[in-house]
Parts: structure tokens; C-alpha cells; sequence
């Protein structure tokens, strides 16, 4: 298995972040420009990666202000695993983004860069779009 890892610390309690992460409709807020056709429900996620293909995730598990883990609701070209975990200290909220990925040779080589942009991609634009 394949780790994408990125973390943050944002000055807000865990259950606002977690409040803002455990709802699907937020999320568009953290993809990058090459997402396209974006559709979801509180749980659910569909969405085209420009010149690549469809995507459907879902939320498999919630842990009240602590953890987020979303797997695919559907085929994949590789299984995967995305999981938001939170650790509060005080007023702020120290974040980690994972993306657990099982990839092939050839798929490590041309996925790796693309996937560890996205786990940054998310984790910085987690910042601005929490109020």
C-alpha cells in the first residue's frame, strides 16, 4: 500500500473541522481546478478528474470529531482509502490528510506526484474554507 500524507494545524476547535469534513458537499471547496462535474450528497461524491475518468466515493466511517474515512462507491482503477484524521490542542485543530492507494509499478510511477498534490491540494485549501 501506497501513503499520500499531508497535515495542517488550522485555529479552530476539531468539531467545527470536523463538522465542515464529515458533510460530502463541502468537499468541492477542496479540489483542485482539473475536478470537473461535481455532484454530491451529504455521504456521497461523484466527480471526473479532467482527461482521466469518473470517480465515486463515499463516507465509510465517521468518528465524531476525530476521524473521516471515505472509500469508493464503485470500480476504481486501484483501491484506495482516504481518511481525514483530527487531533485538537486547545483552540486548533492539527489535521492529516492520508490517502492509502494500492498501486502497481506502473501505476505508482505515473499516480504518485498527481496523488501526494492532491493530499496537499486538500490540506491547505482546508484553511480558507472553513468559517
Amino acid at each position: 500500500m501506497n501513503t499520500f500524507e499531508s497535515k495542517v494545524t488550522i485555529q479552530f476547535p476539531a468539531d467545527k473541522v470536523y463538522n465542515f469534513l464529515s458533510d460530502f458537499n463541502n468537499h468541492q471547496q477542496l479540489m483542485p481546478e482539473n475536478i470537473q462535474n461535481w455532484a454530491s450528497t451529504f455521504n456521497t461524491a461523484n466527480f471526473t478528474i479532467q482527461n482521466m475518468g469518473s470517480i465515486s466515493l463515499k463516507v465509510g466511517s465517521r468518528t465524531e470529531n476525530s476521524e473521516i474515512t471515505i472509500i469508493p462507491d464503485g470500480k476504481t482503477p486501484f483501491d484506495m482509502e482516504l481518511k481525514w484524521e483530527l487531533f485538537e490542542n486547545g483552540q486548533e485543530t492539527s489535521v492529516t490528510f492520508t490517502i492509502s492507494a494500492e498501486l502497481n509499478m506502473m501505476l505508482k510511477m505515473v499516480a504518485s506526484g498527481p496523488l501526494q498534490k492532491l493530499a496537499d491540494h486538500q490540506t491547505l485549501a482546508l484553511i480558507p474554507a472553513i468559517k
